[in-house]
């Protein structure tokens, strides 16, 4: 997920998709919860509730409560289990063929009937549709769905692919009721209707109201509550931290400020408690290799050498994030530090001077570092500002920062106009593959004009390929070895994920993990 509709998920995968996945936990048939109706604050917005078009953090929060996938991440995991499913696997050795069967009973929440046809009817509705702003770009290897009878779905897949599951298991899999869906087009009266422990009984531009449902068979348990609400801050911090002290809300959560945090972490707010989750949203800097400054490789690793991710977390971020060496971040399988191997930690401006030496460099480098705060937040200027001065500290460089609305960000990325850029990524789902094939691959996301073909005509393929994820730690290595390297590309830092709750309020710990899934049903009040 590339934070363009958004923002801001775990450890190691282990045989993702070797066997077959065989559903276990509570199957419960809904219930009133145990307390009263949580009421959660951010300041980020919902752009959808049709699983077909929506591709951010906030939608993803709705589709995970609202709907059911076939799979779906257990808290603090990150190998999918059957949810909708009873069982699935792949029939075949070259992970093309994955074949699920879904559990007895399954209803919707308005009482309609979940079968096989649903399902089929979610994955080809969505693929067709193929909406700009949705997750159908998830699925370019899914050739047909087929549904031998109303429990069975088959997946065929035009490549082999290990990560299937894991997207099926992602917002993008959620399954919508063929009743109530045109095929055609996106649902456009703000209604949802799911299988997944909540229904979502209003929604506008300040608000949206769930409550339990009845008809859920699934493995979430029983709810904690009566109900969520999730209010609205359309970005406005300063009215969120007030909410939260004030009592209006129970919850605050992705809108804080590092220094919010911190403020409140240190007992000015109170009754007021911060909770600290992992997750595995990335930001890195990157960089046009077609570009006349940034394309050159001493340039690169002169900035490479001058970073100083410490005083830029400890200034900036308040703590609020780790310092990352690796282009997959710490907790998910593969990761290494190549990074930290090739470059080190302390800035060395005698390297730097090296660097540029040998490309022939002996003047000042001007360089422009271009942000868009509009989508990463105003502290993502502040992070560049403080990069520009580290850079200009050596006198090797003559540096500046600019900042642009989001949507010319983009439009002057894709033409090629700037040479060192910043991009946030929140994952998909919490594998290897969802941090480099989107970043390296054919067609890559970052629009900096680099290939590898040792990346992209081996390595990739043949770690989508591989069932055993385990068995791709060396492959993942390379990559990330050869990345270092060549540096298409600088890793800056890896997020934690915070939350403020309020007195009496429990169960936040289970919904901040590298799944990215925010459970509601985990929420309660003393």
């Amino acid at each position: 997920m590339n934070i363009r509709n958004q923002w801001p998920v775990l450890p190691i995968v282990a045989g993702l998709a070797s066997g077959m996945l065989t559903g276990c936990g509570t199957q419960t048939g809904g219930s009133d919860g145990d307390g009263s109706t949580v009421v959660l604050g951010m300041s980020d917005d919902v752009l959808a509730t049709d699983p077909a078009s929506g591709y951010d953090p906030g939608s993803w929060m709705l589709f995970n409560n609202v709907f059911q996938s076939l799979l779906s991440f257990p808290k603090g995991g990150t190998e999918p289990e059957p949810d909708a499913a009873k069982e699935c696997s792949f029939t075949d050795r070259q992970t093309k063929v994955y074949r699920c069967t879904l559990k007895d009973g399954l209803k919707f929440s308005n009482g309609d009937d979940l079968t096989s046809e649903d399902v089929k009817f979610s994955f080809d509705r969505m693929l067709k549709i193929n909406d700009d702003n949705g997750p159908a770009v998830m699925f370019p290897m899914l050739d047909k769905v087929a549904t031998p009878d109303a429990k069975t779905v088959v997946f065929t897949l035009k490549v082999p692919d290990a990560t299937f599951p894991s997207k099926l298991a992602s917002g993008a899999g959620s399954i919508v009721d063929h009743r109530k869906y045109d095929a055609d087009g996106l649902r456009k009266d703000g209604g949802a209707v799911g299988s997944g422990p909540y229904t979502l009984d209003s929604f506008d531009e300040d608000q949206a109201v769930f409550s339990v449902n009845e008809n859920y068979r699934g493995t979430a348990g029983d709810p904690q509550n009566k109900g969520v609400t999730l209010k609205f801050f359309g970005g406005d911090q300063k009215a969120l931290k007030k909410a939260l002290l004030d009592g209006d809300i129970d919850i605050a959560y992705r809108g804080l400020t590092a220094a919010d945090i911190a403020d409140i972490d240190a007992g000015t707010g109170e009754g007021a408690e911060v909770v600290e989750g992992s997750s595995a949203e990335v930001q890195h800097l990157v960089f046009n290799t077609a570009d006349p400054v940034t394309g050159k490789l001493g340039v690169r690793r002169a900035i490479a050498y001058l970073i100083d991710r410490e005083a830029l977390i400890r200034d900036v971020y308040e703590g609020t994030a780790d310092p990352l060496y690796s282009i997959i971040p710490a907790g998910i399988a593969g990761h290494n530090t190549a990074f930290f191997d090739r470059y080190g930690a302390r800035p060395s401006r005698a390297k730097a001077a090296a660097a540029l030496q040998d490309e022939g460099i002996t003047g000042k480098v001007k360089l422009t570092l271009w942000s868009t705060p509009s989508r990463y937040g105003p502290a993502t200027d502040q992070e560049l500002k403080t990069v520009a001065a580290q850079l200009n500290a050596s006198g090797l460089f003559d540096a500046d920062v600019k900042s642009v609305p989001f949507d010319q960000y983009e439009k002057d990325i894709a033409d090629g106009k700037y040479g060192v850029y910043v991009k946030g990524w929140v994952p998909d789902f919490p594998d290897a593959d969802n941090f480099t094939a989107p970043f390296f691959g054919d067609g890559n996301v970052l629009a900096n004009n680099y290939t590898n073909k040792t990346i992209t005509g081996t390595l990739i393929p043949r770690t989508a390929a591989q069932s055993d994820r385990t068995a791709t730690d060396a492959d993942y290595s390379t990559l990330q070895d050869i990345v270092a390297e060549e540096l298409p590309v600088l890793p800056i830092w890896q997020a934690k994920q915070y939350a403020v709750v309020g007195e009496n309020v429990y169960g936040l710990e289970n919904c901040l993990d590298a799944s990215t899934v925010f459970r509601f049903w985990e929420l309660s009040k003393g």
